[in-house]
């Protein structure tokens, strides 16, 4: 049995692998384009990049990569490679995520997203999604200063909210993400995208409640 809670004051998701299945997206162009630039795609290494900010990623990637790796060429090959993926695979929306937002706008609890994307993305792929209404305020990379796993994007999007943050919940998918919304002061739900159950299996906040499917929310809203 499932232990019900107060309804919350607000709710801030995350938007990459916990809204939308970007991740699957990012990572087949990813692939790609480091195989692009005649690297070896090495999954341990783009791991540990998912959920950080960009000049983190750049950190992971150079590190691992070495004296030869470009991250200007990288991020622009990335970019057209994820283009051409998504014109043949359009980016699908988590299963739960539409049942849970309408019910969360039926009980009139506000929402917001705080992700490590760029806002000009963060609207793109909401927009296309078709659940950019839901959200009152966006949080969007280096927005609130530091990036998760700082918690500084979660409290900007519980001020923008006006809602105290003790009484909110985050969604994440990623351990960063659920790291920041913990220090933060929020409930946190932890719903590990698919691509990294096993690679987060001992990075789980024993702070966050798992779970499976983002529909189960639902069943902790007394």
């Amino acid at each position: 049995m499932s232990q019900q809670l107060s309804q919350p004051e607000g709710v801030v998701f995350d938007m990459d692998g916990t809204l939308l299945d970007t991740e699957t997206a990012a990572r087949a162009a990813f692939q790609r384009a480091i195989n692009d630039l005649g690297f070896d795609y090495r999954a341990e290494v783009y791991h540990r990049c998912i959920g950080t900010s960009q000049a983190d990623t750049k950190e992971i990637l150079t590190k691992a990569y070495g004296p030869n790796y470009d991250n200007g060429a990288l991020y622009n090959r990335w970019s057209d490679r994820f283009v051409e993926y998504k014109q043949s695979n359009p980016i699908a929306i988590k299963p739960g995520v539409e049942r849970v937002l309408e019910e969360l706008a039926d009980r009139r609890v506000p929402m917001a997203v705080a992700t490590s994307n760029s806002r000009a993305v963060c609207e793109l792929h909401l927009a296309e999604a078709g659940i950019d209404r839901y959200f009152r305020h966006l949080v969007c990379a280096d927005e609130a200063g530091p990036t998760k796993p700082a918690p500084d994007p979660y409290l900007m999007a519980v001020g923008k909210l006006g809602v105290a943050a003790s009484l909110s919940w985050a969604v994440e998918d990623s351990s960063i993400g659920v790291r920041a919304a913990v220090q933060a002061g929020l409930t946190v739900f932890h719903v590990p995208d698919e691509a990294m159950q096993a690679t987060q299996a001992n990075e789980r906040h024993p702070a966050s409640t798992v779970l499976k499917c983002i529909d189960e929310l639902l069943l902790f809203i007394s």
